[in-house]
C-alpha cells in the first residue's frame, strides 16, 4: 500500500544531523507559515506548530493552501470540508469547478514564457541521439490537437471515459494524459516493460475507450518492439469498449524511423474502429481551440493500481482536486519548487511518482523525462552527467539506485565534467534508505543538497512522510509528517471497535485519523473493497499497512519498520503475490499443487527478496527444471522485476481455518521477526518448516 521512505533508527547512538537549510526564512514553507499567522492572528513559530495547526484546523488549513499555492477554477468552492468523517470520503471544496489540465498548462500565478522549455525527453542513448525539448507553447498546441481528435466523432471521448497508456516516460505521454484530462476522461497508464498478462489484469476491468501505446521501448542497450504486445492487449480488451488505438511513434530510438507496417496499424484496423500513428493523429487534428471542461472537485482523474495479496490488483480512482492540491502543497511548500526549478524523477508511468512529478508543471517547473537504464551510457555516472548537463535542481530516484552508487563508492569529483552546483534536492523513495547511504550522499553530492527520504504510496497518490526545509535532515529518517496529514501509530493489537493509539516512540500500525483531500474516490470495483482495504481494521481511521514508529523532536520523524501486509517490494517495485499466483495457476496448474509467495527482508538486508515456495505435483519434472521455467515465465508474462529471487520446494502451505494462505506470518518468520497473527492456523506444523528453513538459509 505504501512506498517506504526510511529504515529504522536503532541503538543508543545519537541522531546524526546532516543538513539544515541555510536560510529557512526565505522558503515558501516559511512564507506560508507567516501568511497563516497574519490571516488567523496566530503565533506559530516552527514546523511542529504549523503541522499541529494544519491537522487541528483542517478547513482553515486547506483553504489557506488553495489560496497560497494557487488553484485555477472557473467557479470557487462553497465549503472546504463538509464533514470530518473519513468514510464515506468527504467531498473537499464542494461547489468548485476546475480542470486539472488547465492548472498544468497555465500555472496559476506564474508568468510562463511560452517559448521556454517545459519538457525535455531523453533516452539512455542520449549521448548519440541527444535530447528533445518541448516548449510550453508546443506542449499546449499538442494537447490542443490531441484533445480535438479525441473529441471528434470518430472517437467521441466523453467525460468519465477511460483512456489508457501502455507508454513510457516521455513528453507525448504527458500530452495524451493532459488531453484526456482536459475533456474530463480518466487516465490510467502502465509501463511498456510489463508483460501482456500484467497489463490485461489491470485494463480489462477499467474498459478503456482509447489506448495510447508506444511502438517500442529502450532498456539496457536493447530496443524492445511493442507491436506484438499492443496487438495482444487489443485482442484481450476486445472491441466492445475499446474504440481507438494510437501508436506513439514520436520518440527517437536507435535505427530508422518506424514505418506504418512496423507500427502494425493495418492489423490493428481490423480490430478497432480507429488505429493511427500519433504523429498523423496530431497532424490531421481539426483546428479547434483548446477547451477545458469545468469539473467537480471529486471528478475522477487517474486510475492507479496497488496490488494486494489476494485477487487482481486494486484499481484505485483518484480525484481531480484532491490530486492537484495535495501535489501542489507538497511540491511548492515541502519541496520548495517553482518556475526556476527543473526536475528529473527516474520513474515509469506505472509508478505514482510519475503522476507526482508531472504535477510540477503546475508550478511552472520544467521536467526532464528519461527512458532506459540509469546506468547507460556511462555506467554509474550516467544520471549525474544528465543532472550536470541540464542543470537539474530536483532529482528523484529510488533508494536502490543510491545504494548501488554507495556500494561502488562513486565519487563525482573524479570527473571534472560533472557540475552539480545547480542541484538543490534529492528525493529517495520506494524502499528504505539506510543511514549509511544518507551519509554517502552527503559525501558524494554537494553538501547543500536537501536529501529527503519520503514515504506515501499509490493509495494516496502522494506522501504521508515528506521533506521539510524548516527541519534538519537526520540520517535514516523521514523528516516529518506532511502538512494536513494527521498520521499516528495505532496499537496493532487493539480492536476495530476500540482502536487505541500508541504513545510516542512505540511501534505500531501507521494510521491517519482525519480526512485528507487525496483520499481515493473509491475502487473501480466498488466501495466495499475500498472500505475493506483501508477502513476495516480500525473504526474511523485510515489503515495504511505499514509498521512504524514516530520519534524525534515533537515526534515528527517517521521510522518505517516493515509492512503489516504481504505486498512485495523488491528494489522498491511493488506488486502483490496474487500476480505470481495467477501465473502459477495459468501456466503450471498441472505441475504445482500449491504455492506461497512472500518477501524476506532481515535487519541486515539492504533490499527485499521475493521468495516463492511451491509444492510440486507428484511425478513431475525435476525441481531445477521447474524452477527455471517458472522464473522464465514470470519474466515474460509480468516483468523481470517480478521474478522471485528464491524459488524453493516446501512441504506445506500454512492456511487459516477458512483456507486463506497465511503470508504475513511466514514473511515475519523469514525476516527474523516475531510472529503475530490473530488467525487460527489450520496446519501449524507448516510454520515450523518455515522456521527451520529460515534458520538454515541465513
Amino acid at each position: 500500500m505504501a512506498t517506504n521512505g526510511n529504515t529504522a533508527l536503532t541503538g543508543p547512538t545519537a541522531p546524526i544531523e546532516l543538513w539544515r537549510h541555510p536560510n529557512p526564512q526565505k522558503t515558501a514553507m516559511y512564507r506560508f507559515l507567516e501568511t497563516v499567522n497574519k490571516k488567523h492572528g496566530l503565533q506559530l513559530a516552527n514546523y511542529a506548530d504549523l503541522h499541529r495547526w494544519s491537522v487541528d484546523s483542517l478547513s482553515d488549513f486547506w483553504a489557506a493552501v488553495w489560496e497560497f499555492v494557487g488553484i485555477t477554477s472557473s467557479k470557487t468552492y462553497d465549503t472546504v470540508l463538509p464533514t470530518t468523517a473519513m468514510f464515506p470520503r468527504p467531498d473537499f471544496f464542494q461547489g468548485a469547478r476546475l480542470n486539472f489540465a488547465e492548472n498544468m498548462l497555465f500555472p496559476a500565478g506564474v508568468n510562463v514564457d511560452p517559448s521556454a522549455t517545459a519538457l525535455i525527453t531523453m533516452t539512455e542513448a542520449w549521448d548519440t541521439l541527444g535530447t528533445e525539448e518541448m516548449s510550453w507553447a508546443t506542449l499546449r498546441d499538442r494537447v490542443r490537437r490531441c484533445a480535438a481528435q479525441l473529441r471528434a466523432p470518430a472517437i467521441s471521448l466523453q467525460a468519465g471515459d477511460v483512456v489508457a497508456g501502455f507508454i513510457g516516460n516521455h513528453a507525448d505521454a504527458i500530452v495524451a494524459m493532459l488531453a484526456a484530462a482536459s475533456i474530463g476522461a480518466v487516465w490510467t497508464s502502465i509501463s511498456p516493460d510489463n508483460g501482456v498478462s500484467a497489463v490485461l489484469d489491470r485494463l480489462v476491468r477499467v474498459k478503456p475507450k482509447v489506448l495510447f501505446s508506444d511502438h517500442a521501448s529502450l532498456y539496457n542497450g536493447k530496443l524492445w518492439p511493442g507491436t506484438d504486445k499492443t496487438l495482444q492487449i487489443v485482442i484481450g480488451l476486445g472491441a466492445e469498449h475499446l474504440r481507438a488505438v494510437i501508436v506513439v511513434d514520436s520518440i527517437k530510438y536507435p535505427g530508422p524511423a518506424p514505418t506504418e507496417s512496423d507500427l502494425g496499424l493495418e492489423v490493428l484496423r481490423n480490430k478497432v474502429a480507429v488505429a493511427e500513428a500519433f504523429s498523423s493523429f496530431l497532424a490531421s487534428a481539426p483546428d479547434e481551440p483548446l477547451r477545458f471542461e469545468p469539473l467537480p472537485p471529486s471528478h475522477p482523474l487517474y486510475i492507479l493500481y496497488s496490488s494486494g495479496t489476494t485477487g487482481l490488483p486494486k484499481a484505485i480512482i483518484h480525484t481531480t482536486l484532491g490530486t492537484l492540491i495535495q501535489h501542489k502543497k507538497e511540491l511548492a511548500l515541502h519541496c520548495s519548487m517553482g518556475p526556476s526549478s527543473r526536475m528529473l524523477y527516474y520513474t515509469t508511468t506505472s509508478w505514482m511518482m510519475w503522476h507526482w512529478s508531472v504535477a510540477a508543471l503546475s508550478l511552472g517547473t520544467s521536467l526532464v523525462l528519461y527512458i532506459g537504464s540509469p546506468f547507460r551510457p556511462f555506467g554509474e555516472l550516467s544520471l549525474p552527467k544528465i543532472l550536470s548537463n541540464l542543470r537539474v535542481t530536483h532529482f528523484g530516484t529510488s533508494a536502490t539506485y543510491l545504494i548501488a552508487l554507495e556500494s561502488k563508492q562513486i565519487n563525482f569529483d573524479a570527473d571534472p565534467s560533472i557540475d552539480l552546483s545547480a542541484l538543490e534536492a534529492i528525493y529517495s523513495t520506494a524502499s528504505p534508505l539506510p543511514p549509511s547511504t544518507f551519509q554517502y550522499v552527503y559525501d558524494a553530492f554537494p553538501k547543500k543538497v536537501h536529501l529527503a527520504s519520503i514515504t506515501g504510496g499509490t493509495d494516496i497518490i502522494s506522501l504521508f512522510g515528506a521533506p521539510c526545509p524548516l527541519l534538519p535532515v537526520i540520517a535514516g529518517a523521514v523528516q516529518c509528517a506532511g502538512l494536513g496529514m494527521a498520521i499516528a501509530v495505532a496499537d496493532s493489537a487493539s480492536s476495530f471497535d476500540d482502536p487505541k493509539l500508541e504513545p510516542a516512540g512505540e511501534e505500531g500500525d501507521l494510521v491517519c485519523v482525519k480526512p485528507f483531500p487525496c483520499e481515493p474516490l473509491t475502487f473501480y470495483d466498488g466501495d466495499d473493497k475500498y472500505y475493506a482495504a483501508y477502513f476495516a481494521r480500525f473504526k474511523g481511521w485510515w489503515h495504511h499497512g505499514d509498521f512504524v514508529r514516530l520519534e524525534g523532536a515533537d515526534n515528527q520523524s517517521l521510522v518505517m519498520l516493515g509492512r503489516s501486509d504481504g505486498v512485495l517490494k523488491p528494489s522498491g517495485v511493488r506488486f502483490g503475490s496474487a500476480e505470481i499466483y495467477n501465473i502459477i495457476t495459468r501456466f503450471f496448474a498441472s505441475e504445482v499443487e500449491d504455492s506461497l509467495c512472500v518477501g524476506r527482508r532481515r535487519a541486515t538486508d539492504t533490499d527485499e527478496t521475493v521468495c516463492l515456495f511451491v509444492i510440486p505435483t507428484a511425478g513431475g519434472a525435476s525441481f531445477d527444471d521447474l524452477r527455471a521455467r517458472i522464473k522464465s515465465t514470470i519474466r515474460k508474462e509480468l516483468s523481470p522485476r517480478h521474478v522471485p529471487g528464491i524459488v524453493e520446494e516446501c512441504s506445506g502451505i500454512p492456511r487459516t481455518s477458512n483456507g486463506k494462505k497465511i503470508e504475513v506470518a511466514v514473511k515475519q518468520i523469514l525476516s527474523g521477526m516475531q510472529v503475530k497473527t490473530n488467525a487460527s492456523v489450520a496446519n501449524p506444523e507448516t510454520l515450523d518448516w518455515f522456521r527451520a528453513w529460515a534458520s538454515s538459509h541465513d
